[in-house]
This record gives C-alpha cells, sequence and structure tokens, in this order.
C-alpha cells in the first residue's frame, strides 16, 4: 500500500505526524509513505523507515513572487513530481486550504478532518473522506486517530513512539558531559528572559556540564552569543543541520527549550528534557516523551527553579 502525506510544517507538527506512521506500519506491515514537506524540513520525515521518498516544496519563498515561481519552472516541476505515481491513499495531515490543494493536485483518494475539525473549513471541499477528530487532544493523539481512521485500523492506546531509526545518526566521539539549551522560537511571546538562559547557563557549567547553544538564523545566533559571552562553558555551536543536532542530542545529558520545534526533536529522540510554557498549551501542542516535563507560566520562572527541575530528571534517566 502506497500513502501519501501532506504535512509540509512546522517542524514541530512535523515531528508530531512520526508516531502515526509507527502505527500504520504495525497494523499494515506492506505500507509506504512519500512525504510533501517543506524543503528546509525535508530530513525529518527521512528519520522514519516506513518514508520511502520525501517530495520537498518551497511554498514559502512561492508566496513571496508566485510569478517568478510560475515563470521559472519550478511550479510546474513539482506538480509534474506530485502526479508521477498514484497512491491508494492521501491524507493532508495538516488541514489548511494550501494543503488540501497539494493533495487535490495528486492522484489518489483524499482523506482528512472533517469540517467541525479542522483548522480551515474551506479545506475540506478537497477530501473524499472526512473524519471527525477531537479538537480538545494532543495534537500527537488527533494525527495518530485520524490515520487509523484513513487507513482503517485500529489506533493503539499505547504511548506515542515516533520510531526514528537512531542508527542513521553519526554518534559524536566526545565524552563530554553537556546539556543543549534550544532558546530560540518564531515567536517572541515564547521566548524566556534572556537574563535568565545567562543564570541557567551559570548553574548547568557550575555543577561540571558543558552548554551547547544551537541557532537558526542571525538573531538567534546574537543572542546565543549574549547567552555565553561570560561563560567559557557554555558555547555556541556552528550552523548544523537538523540530522547533525539530532545527532547531537542522542549524546546530551538532557536539554532545556522553551516552545520550539527543536524540542520536540529532542523528545522525539526521548532525551531528558525540560520544555518552557508561556501562551501555549503544552496538553495540546506540547512536547510528549517519557523524559520530558512540562513547566508553566514561564515568566515566573527562577533559572534556580529550572536548573533543580533538569538536575532531577537528568539524575533519573
Amino acid at each position: 500500500m502506497n500513502v501519501l502525506i501532506v504535512k509540509t510544517s512546522s517542524l514541530g507538527d512535523i515531528v508530531h505526524t512520526l508516531p502515526a506512521l509507527t502505527d500504520a506500519k504495525k497494523a499494515i506491515p506492506d505500507i509506504n509513505f512519500d512525504w510533501v514537506v517543506e524543503e528546509a524540513f525535508d530530513e525529518i520525515p527521512k528519520w522514519h523507515p516506513a518514508v520511502k521518498n520525501t517530495l520537498p516544496i518551497t511554498l514559502r519563498l512561492w508566496r513571496k513572487n508566485l510569478t517568478r515561481a510560475l515563470f521559472s519552472g519550478k511550479i510546474p516541476a513539482f506538480i509534474k513530481t506530485l502526479r508521477q505515481k498514484k497512491y491508494d491513499f492521501i491524507i493532508d495531515a495538516q488541514g489548511l486550504i494550501k494543503s488540501s490543494i497539494i493533495a487535490k493536485m495528486a492522484r489518489g483518494e483524499r482523506s482528512g478532518y472533517d469540517k467541525n475539525s479542522i483548522r480551515e473549513s474551506q479545506a475540506t471541499v478537497f477530501y473524499k473522506n472526512k473524519f471527525a477528530v477531537a479538537k480538545d487532544q494532543h495534537a500527537i493523539t488527533r494525527i495518530r486517530q485520524l490515520f487509523a481512521a484513513a487507513l482503517k485500523y485500529e489506533m493503539p492506546t499505547t504511548a506515542p513512539d515516533y520510531g526514528i531509526n537512531k542508527q542513521i545518526f553519526p554518534l559524536p566521539n566526545s565524552r563530554e558531559n553537556y546539556i543543549v539549551f534550544f532558546h530560540a522560537t518564531s515567536r517572541e511571546e515564547k521566548c524566556w528572559h534572556e537574563q535568565k538562559w545567562i543564570e541557567l547557563a551559570q548553574f548547568a557549567t557550575a555543577n561540571g556540564f558543558i552548554v551547547y547553544l544551537p541557532w537558526g538564523n542571525s538573531t538567534e545566533l546574537t543572542r546565543a552569543k549574549r547567552i555565553t559571552q561570560n561563560n567559557n562553558q557554555a558555547k555556541v555551536l556552528p550552523s548544523l543541520s537538523l540530522s547533525a543536532i539530532a545527532a547531537l542530542l542522542l549524546n546530551a545529558k538532557g536539554a532545556v527549550a522553551v516552545d520550539t520545534g527543536l524540542g520536540h526533536v529532542a523528545a522525539a529522540l526521548d532525551i531528558p528534557i525540560i520544555s518552557l510554557y508561556g501562551p501555549s498549551d503544552p496538553n495540546l501542542c506540547g512536547t510528549a516523551c517519557a523524559n520530558q516535563i512540562h513547566m508553566t507560566n514561564f515568566e515566573q520562572l527562577d533559572a534556580a527553579d529550572v536548573w533543580q527541575t533538569i538536575k532531577k530528571r537528568i539524575d533519573h534517566a
């Protein structure tokens, strides 16, 4: 059975989809997936052994200059690739008008959320099969339920299994004791106070840990440099691919993250992680793994509180 997934972004949403693939593979052993995904996140689906092909798309760039994308041939080339194979099922796991249009252009029986379950109800016009999935559940549970309904198997009651093949990541040779700080996120209101990151790094390094800070753009790089500038054991990482960050995490003692996609990567790899939430509801979209702890109302959290929590989690991992 060949199935096409349409789930282009964001990073956390893509990670949230992986357990549904694991469920489906266990229920239907001969199932294989192709996946339409934003080019920047193309690495993530490839971590799951049930994914045979990815179809990278650059919607974010196309929207900035649609005319150029059309006349350069990039959009027609993508559509040609999308239509090369006929699928047994197409699942729009995103639930937006843009993702439903992509699903419509592909060849196969289309499925998605029904009008009461979806983010943009107009998208349902392009689906043959529409399924009710309660909104007051974690995103991972919703996607697992959608896949089970669309592919006609009973959803397991077990905890989410991301199914990531960790053997594909090169393990670092370092035996350092280190923690990774995911300090950056897409929205300013989700950011923890910079001074608290500085203090948290001081707690960590005073207790014998090296602190590594990744970054994704110039603003995040500048913040990382400020956090580490007076701490010789807190280090700004070079620019890394998502797979390189995953490899780094596999050897980490733990991680601290705000509401960001890389926090979900750490959770998917079952790394001890403390996730700090302000405006987001972790019950609907938080990190999900056995080794994670959510700390909410992060504006009121002191660095000492977070340090004691991550230290206990590391000690008991």
